[in-house]
Order: structure tokens, then sequence, then C-alpha cells
């Protein structure tokens, strides 16, 4: 057997169902602030599993009539969080600050859960809250129409939970018990902390996710036109068939990758993929790495949206206006199985 990594971290805590005091969470009120994709997920499961749930809203947002639709009576924050044990963040990163100081600082009651799905905002210094509330987060990694839809057939999505702040002697439990609610306790519960939730997250979504996967896929098209093939070919084979690879890596790692690629496509990606993803490249994601622990991605990113972000947009544009968008678009419009389909 190999000897673990030296640096090795030890095997985070996992909860389930056993380990959660339902009642906990019956005996709070809960709200919940935004009624977007995760929003309407923690708040419906939340209700479903006997919770006394609010849902707190900006008046005449766009989320408003979706909120009424699922038999919601939403208010604003100021409203409902003056009478909430709970109250659960789900607003993006970059409003969470004026959000805090504006509207739930002041109307927080002493003892409260104060809860986060992401740990951005705290852990960057953008939400400082107050010593006599707890403080901590739930994140269930899946998108809200996956959590929602598990919860519904029995299941649950495994989340992520960090206590940050404990004034009350009971921010562990509580929070385990808000995990429970969304289902994350049928699927596993992973304690961490607001620090390495967030830096993970980010690193993730940067290196891997979206900007590793995606500047891969735009360099693999773009070498293979260059080179003189049709972009139709290159599309299929760089971005097209992503997909079928990605499904094998998400059903069974690495291992179930290779049982189904041929064994040419094994040999190449034995061969050839560390020549692509180089020392270089490893030492370009430690930089990036570098750059979310110190503060420095998110002061840019905070400072980019509070000066109107021209350059994400000129960014965007950039994406959306490349070559293998517009042969992409093409192609999908004879796959009828992509028309009229679920979208994650």
């Amino acid at each position: 057997m190999n000897a673990p990594h030296p640096n090795t971290p030890p095997t985070p805590t996992v909860f389930d169902t056993r380990h959660v005091d339902p009642e906990l969470l019956t005996a709070e009120r809960v709200v919940v602030v935004g009624y977007g994709s995760q929003g309407r997920a923690h708040a419906l499961n939340l209700r479903d599993a006997g919770a006394h749930v609010r849902v707190a809203l900006r008046p005449g947002g766009p989320s408003w009539a979706q909120a009424e639709a699922d038999g919601w009576s939403p208010v604003t924050v100021a409203e409902a969080v003056p009478e909430a044990t709970v109250v659960m963040v789900l607003a993006p990163d970059m409003r969470q600050r004026e959000l805090f100081e504006q509207q739930l600082r002041d109307h927080l009651q002493a003892g409260a859960l104060l809860l986060f799905a992401h740990g951005f905002a705290v852990h960057y210094g953008e939400v400082n809250p107050p010593d006599s509330v707890d403080v901590a987060l739930v994140a269930p990694k899946g998108p809200g129409g996956l959590v929602r839809r598990q919860y519904t057939e029995g299941k649950g999505v495994p989340c992520l939970m960090a206590v940050h702040q404990d004034a009350t002697g009971r921010a562990h439990a509580r929070t385990l018990a808000y995990a429970h609610g969304v289902g994350g306790t049928r699927a596993g519960v992973l304690e961490t902390s607001f620090g390495e939730e967030t830096e993970t997250d980010l690193f993730g979504e940067q290196a891997v996710l979206c900007g590793g996967v995606t500047e891969l896929v735009t360099a693999g098209f773009e070498t293979l036109t260059d080179a003189g093939y049709a972009p139709e070919v290159a599309y299929f084979e760089c971005l097209h068939e992503l997909k079928l690879i990605v499904d094998l890596l998400h059903e069974g790692g690495l291992a179930r990758m290779h049982e189904f690629v041929s064994e040419t496509a094994q040999y190449g990606d034995l061969t050839r993929g560390p020549r692509v993803v180089d020392q270089r490249v490893r030492e370009n994601m430690k930089a990036v790495l570098t750059e979310i622990q110190n503060g420095e991605f998110a002061r840019q990113w905070l400072a980019e949206d509070r000066e109107g972000r021209v350059n994400y947009e000129a960014l965007m544009r950039r994406d959306l206006e490349h070559p293998m968008e517009t042969v992409g678009a093409q192609l999908r419009a004879r796959m009828s199985w992509l028309q009229g389909g679920e979208r994650a």
C-alpha cells in the first residue's frame, strides 16, 4: 500500500442523519435571503423538512414572482430578519457587504445563526458579524436544481459545513441541523473551515472547472483550425466530446474513464497529457492559488465590480464572440436532444 503524502491533511469528519437532532431545526425561525437557484432549493427543502421558513427579497426583484408562485409570501430583509433565529444569506458575493451593513447588522438578534453558502465575504473581511451571533456556512456541492430534485426523490446532495464563530455554544449542532434540512445528511456533510471552502472553491473554478477547461478547449480548437482542419470537426473533438469524458470521471474517477476509452486514447492520455499540463502549467496554478490565499484575487474582483466591470465585460465579449461559439451554435441546432431539455 502506498504511504500517504507527507502533506496530506487528516480526513474531514463526515456527518449523516445519525448525527443530527431534527427537532433543532423545527425550533428555529429561518429566513432565506435570496431566491435564485440555491435560495429556492434551500427554502423549499427546509419547508418540506418541517422548518418555519420565510423568504426575504428585494421588492419588485426578478425572483419575487417566482417565490409567490411557489406559495411564499415574500417580505423585505428588514421585515424578516428581526424575528429570525437563523438567517441564510444567498446573495451574490459582491452584494453581501452592502446587504449586511444596510439591512442585516442592525436587525440581527443576539444568538441568531448567520449562515452563508460560500465563505467569500466573511473570509475576505467584506462582512464582519457582531460577536453576539453564531456564524457558519452550509454549501451544497451541486446546483440548486439538483439539490431540490434529489431531496424530492428522498436522496440528497453532499454538503460542506463550517463554523466560523460560536457565540451560543450550539453553533455546530444548529448548522448541522440546517444541512440536514436541505438534504445534506442523506449524502454526507463534510466539516471544513471558511478559509478552506473559499480558497478551494475559487481555485477549482479558476484553474480547472471554468478557467482551466475553457482555455484548454479554446486552445485545442484554435490549434486544429490554425492547422487547417474544419472548425466543425475541431468543435466535435475539443468541446462536444468533453461531456463524455466528464461524465465518466464524475461517475467513477480516472478508473472509469480508462475503462471506457480506447487503449489508443489511454496511451495518448498517459504520454501526452503531461506535456500539455506540464511543470510550467503547475507553477501557474500555484501562482493562481497564491493570489487566492493572499486576497489579491478578491480585491481585484471586488474593485472590478465596484468600478463598473469594464474589463470584465470586454473579456466576456471576447469569449462569446469566439469563432468556436458560432460553429458550436450551428452544430447544436442539429442536436435534437439538446433542444428544450433540462439545463444544469
